[in-house]
């Protein structure tokens, strides 16, 4: 399609010499680089003589005035000021000295001016170019629909330009590319809907194009016109010759386009943004010379068709757009109704696939991987996930929130063995932490493409393993069937992903800040009621004590007088009055546990024991057994007054439900967890303890034991399994307290009994 040099290199990144750096220019005009501000002659074309009667050695280190008469010059310095200093725009002329006319180019490159001449055609009608133009302009603003358009606008330069054929060539992510429009002779083969090879027009010549180079050789098999002398004598380095119109052509590209039996080119970049598009390619199959004039039609007519890209498209495409952008509504909109984000994605489970038009999908949130459709295997999914974690740059969302291919098993080798249910794969990160990720799915599907010939035959490879880039000698249609790829993803699809993405984002983010002000009316209603139970508690407690205090003078004072029912009613009544305080103060103390601050510290659980068997008799010295620790306890993280208290719960139950002569108690722990609801999982130590161990604390009697039925009720608040008067009574709320405080640790309790053999009650904790 355009030039390019062979070098040797990589077959996907070849390294290529730069061809603006030539020394020579094509015949059809002459180059002079200029110093500033004098405008001395420092290099210039070896065809000179051919417009000028002087030769190039009289002409250097002279000024531009033995070629031009002074009042054309210093028009040319006061167009000069408008000129771009930094070397990145052009300027056109008409200048008309000593009785010839010529169309010109002038730029600056490096530390030189330089100017660019032709000799202007004198049949050229300006008017009639002008309303060509126009009138090629009105025609394409007609046009809506880019496949249209894009038809219209070769047939416009075929109208002004006369090539043999006019072909509109677009260029993918890649860099190769295919013919989307065409126009040509009735005799010549068809081009349209061919695919290019993107070592075609490599990466340096497709920047040359972005910067908006327009490119026009009259006759491919004219000889190269040097430079004199070859190097820039201020640099003494090759010109450069990047904004040439007149820079000569490489013998690759030539061969190139002679394969194509093509003798003339002209090549007008199609830039939108700062994207090079695509390319309009006009070849002629005999030298052809296009007028100045005509030229700067169709760069004029090159830049509309460009700007005018945005804002045509396929009527298909925008019905597609427009389905999704419905289909993405209506899901935020329900999925912002919903409370369970994940049933909220997968139900129904059309709505997510829809959404980017998927097969498949895998709605991974933190742990839990929910697949719907045509996917991998959970396990293949885990791996897939483990490789986009360490295949995805660490960059900031949203930006690194998208991730897509239709190719995927040529990134990710381990797809080879699942490419039929997921060859494409669209995945969203909404979140890191927590890790919320969907990954969409297609399937392979096999694709035929028609190249221009074969794209192979555009590089050889030598013994050593280099690669050189060469002119392909066919572009007979050749076709290739495409494996391991899927559909590719649509920008509006892509548009949809990121749309949900912020949807849920911005949902979740209005669940947590109402969540945030239901937390501080609970805390404040939390508070309120603290407030409440403690007036409250004080309120029943003084009548309470005058009810206990006023029943016990009663059996003092009036003993004699009181026959047995009398003195037992009294009793009775002391003992529910001492009950209804212990319930009192033991809800006081539950409710508290919510709220209370654990203060974590180093503590010597041994201490802690020893203390609770030194309070033990104090408390119930009716109460004897043997105490057995057969190793000493370890130095763990708690709240040593909390765990003081589950310990004394632990402990005092063990000794008050034991009917035995013999009675014992033992206090002690292991390393390995026993509650099968915590499997094989041990709970985290943590950093601060000086052992790394977790550990299981139990205690354990030979007391009463308890019947498996109830071994699921103990913990409930006032939950009793004997009636008040036995073992020593209770308000059946120490073992809920201990429950609690346990939790508080991020623990667990459970308890292991045989009915009248003993019981074991186990606990962890996070911290220990």
């Amino acid at each position: 399609m355009s030039e390019f040099e062979s070098s040797k290199g990589d077959r996907s990144e070849v390294a290529l010499e730069p061809v603006y750096i030539s020394g020579s220019i094509q015949p059809y005009g002459i180059l002079l680089a200029l110093s500033e501000p004098e405008l001395l002659v420092l290099q210039v074309s070896a065809n000179v003589q051919e417009c000028f009667k002087v030769t190039p050695q009289e002409l250097l280190n002279h000024s531009l005035e033995m070629l031009l008469d002074a009042a054309t010059i210093a028009e040319i310095r006061q167009e000069l000021e408008s000129l771009s200093p930094n070397g990145s725009s052009k300027l056109s002329l008409r200048i008309e000295s000593r009785d010839r006319a010529f169309d010109g180019t002038v730029y600056r490159a490096e530390s030189v001016l330089i100017l660019e001449l032709e000799l202007a055609q004198p049949e050229i009608r300006h008017f009639q170019i002008h309303s060509r133009t126009k009138n090629a302009i009105a025609q394409l603003r007609q046009v809506s629909d880019l496949t249209e358009f894009l038809q219209a606008a070769a047939v416009e330069i075929h109208r002004m330009t006369d090539f043999d054929r006019v072909m509109v060539y677009q260029f993918d992510a890649d860099g190769a590319g295919a013919v989307v429009a065409e126009v040509k002779r009735d005799n010549l083969p068809a081009y349209l809907g061919l695919h290019y090879p993107a070592t075609d027009i490599p990466a340096p010549i497709r920047e040359l194009y972005r910067q908006g180079l327009v490119r026009y050789i009259p006759d491919l098999s004219a000889r190269s016109i040097e430079l004199i002398p070859r190097d820039n004598p201020q640099t003494q380095k090759p010109l450069d010759l990047q904004l040439s119109i007149l820079r000569s052509v490489d013998s690759c590209c030539v061969e190139y386009h002679h394969n194509m039996n093509v003798a003339a080119i002209l090549v007008i970049a199609l830039i939108q943004g700062e994207k090079l598009w695509g390319l309009i390619s006009c070849h002629h199959q005999t030298p052809k010379l296009l007028a100045y004039e005509i030229r700067q039609s169709c760069e004029l007519l090159g830049q509309l068709i460009a700007s005018e890209l945005a804002n045509k498209v396929n009527t298909e495409e925008l019905n597609y757009l427009m389905k999704l952008r419905s289909l993405s509504s209506e899901f935020v909109s329900s999925i912002s109704q919903m409370d369970d984000l994940r049933q909220a994605l997968i139900n129904p489970v059309e709505r997510l696939l829809d959404l980017v038009n998927a097969q498949g999908a895998a709605v991974c949130l933190n742990d839990e991987i929910t697949l719907i459709g045509t996917t991998p295997s959970l396990q293949q999914v885990h791996a897939l996930l483990q490789w986009t974690d360490a295949f995805i740059p660490a960059i900031p969302l949203p930006k690194n929130a998208l991730f897509h291919t239709n190719a995927l098993p040529k990134r990710y080798s381990g797809a080879e063995t699942f490419k039929e249910s997921a060859s494409g794969l669209l995945l969203l990160q909404i979140s890191k932490v927590p890790h919320y990720t969907i990954l969409w799915f297609r399937p392979e599907v096999l694709q035929t493409v028609n190249w221009a010939g074969d794209p192979s035959s555009s590089f050889s490879v030598a013994a050593d393993g280099g690669v050189t880039l060469c002119p392909r000698q066919s572009f007979e249609q050749w076709q290739e069937i495409v494996r391991s790829t899927s559909l590719p993803w649509k920008t509006g699809e892509l548009e949809n992903a990121l749309d949900l993405r912020n949807a849920i984002v911005g949902i979740v983010l209005k669940k947590a800040d109402e969540l945030a002000k239901v937390n501080q009316e609970l805390e404040s209603s939390i508070q309120e009621l603290d407030s409440f139970a403690y007036a409250a508690s004080h309120d029943l407690k003084e009548p309470l004590r005058g009810i206990h205090n006023y029943s016990n003078l009663l059996l003092k004072g009036y003993s004699e007088v009181l026959d047995d029912t009398g003195r037992a009613r009294l009793q009775t009544l002391i003992r529910l009055t001492r009950r209804m305080e212990s319930l009192i103060n033991a809800l006081l103390r539950f409710s508290r546990l919510g709220q209370t601050e654990i203060r974590l510290q180093l503590t010597d659980l041994n201490q802690v024991v020893s203390q609770v068997l030194e309070d033990l008799p104090i408390n119930r010295p009716e109460l004897q057994a043997q105490i057995r620790i057969p190793r000493p306890l370890p130095t763990i993280n708690c709240d040593t007054v909390l765990i003081q208290e589950v310990l004394v719960n632990l402990i005092s139950n063990a000794v008050k439900y034991n009917d035995k002569p013999d009675q014992w108690v033992e206090i002690g722990f292991v390393e390995k967890p026993r509650n099968p609801a915590l499997g094989n999982k041990k709970p985290t130590s943590s950093p601060r303890s000086p052992l790394p161990t977790t550990y299981v604390f139990y205690v354990r009697d030979n007391g009463i034991g308890i019947r498996e039925r109830h071994l699921n009720s103990v913990f409930r608040l006032f939950k009793r399994l004997h009636e008040q008067h036995l073992y020593g009574g209770g308000t059946g709320a120490g073992l809920t307290i201990a429950k609690k405080i346990i939790e508080r640790h991020r623990g667990q309790i459970w308890v292991e009994s045989e009915y009248g053999k003993g019981s074991t009650f186990f606990f962890t904790l996070e911290e220990s």
